[in-house]
């Protein structure tokens, strides 16, 4: 066969107009199998994001404060202070998601509650449990 006479191969695309819409059509067909493969991976991992969130934890105080309490505004003072709450609870970011939301926190009474979650918003890099808190804002 010569030069001219040769039919297209299906890899090269078509020369005619109705040739060329089948083409593209082939190519969106194809970005949209490559779309969905990575929609049903990420999903998942979503998923257990959001799960692992909820049930992560909160010490509090952290470690290095246990033999503390908690004044109203969150800060760590020592035990006995008049008016602090004791310290040496754990809440999960479950728990923890619902307070901030205007809930109470499990076991714990309004200004208890209240002070154990200024502490939490209170907490930086490096405390135990920031992660925690840092994901429960950031899946806000």
């Amino acid at each position: 066969m010569s030069e001219s006479n040769r039919p297209e191969s299906p890899d090269q695309p078509a020369q005619g107009a109705g040739e060329a819409g089948a083409t593209s059509r082939r190519q969106l067909l194809r970005m949209g199998a490559v779309a969905g493969t990575v929609v049903l991976t990420i999903q998942p991992g979503i998923a257990q994001a959001a799960t692992s969130v909820l049930t992560c934890t909160i010490p509090v105080p952290d470690p290095a404060r246990a033999g503390q309490a908690i004044a109203p505004d969150g800060t760590t003072v020592t035990r006995g202070t008049s008016g602090a709450f004791p310290g040496g609870r754990v809440f999960t970011g479950e728990d923890v998601r619902s307070g901030l939301r205007g809930g109470n926190l499990p076991g714990t009474g309004y200004e208890e509650g209240q002070a154990y979650l200024n502490y939490i918003r209170r907490l930086r890099h490096g405390r135990s449990g920031f992660t925690c808190y840092a994901s429960l804002m950031a899946a806000r």
